[in-house]
């Protein structure tokens, strides 16, 4: 596990125990108290990879917040409104959403939808069978499992 760019060992180490804490249910891994309490595994590099490409999107440094990559954020977010990702889903903003969504540089906006998208598609497959939530048959549970993946 990766302890920088992104730090996913923190992030697991830190989460982990308040997903547990919480009841959640993790399809797959953990049965979880709550059962309308579900934790999915996103990734919004996944789906914006499939949507422009490795274009770059986002910075945290400011001097790298650049109109290339406002430029890609546009398509990015016009790809998704479109709904022409295989997920099926088309994404319903306003206005003034839409303008956040842009001026974001950083990108946790426009993050933030990716992965509200990856789990409304696993939302959608949450009764099918298997462990649902489009949770691949036969998966791993010691490499886990991204949604939409």
């Amino acid at each position: 596990m990766k302890w920088v760019n992104p730090p996913v060992a923190y992030m697991l180490h830190a989460g982990v125990p308040r997903l547990l804490a919480s009841g959640a249910r993790i399809p797959g891994l953990h049965p979880g108290s709550h059962q309308d309490r579900i934790a999915l595994e996103a990734y919004p590099g996944l789906l914006a990879r499939e949507l422009i490409g490795r274009r770059s999107y986002k910075s945290d440094d400011r001097r790298k917040q650049t109109p290339e990559r406002l430029a890609a954020r546009t398509d990015l977010l016009a790809a998704l409104e479109a709904g022409t990702s295989r997920l099926g889903l088309r994404l319903g903003v306003t206005a003034s959403q839409r303008a956040e969504l842009l001026a974001d540089a950083r990108g946790d906006d426009i993050d933030a939808v990716l992965c509200l998208l990856q789990a409304a598609w696993g939302l959608q497959r949450a009764g099918s069978a298997g462990p649902g939530h489009g949770l691949p048959e036969g998966f791993d549970p010691l490499e886990g499992w991204i949604v939409s993946a």
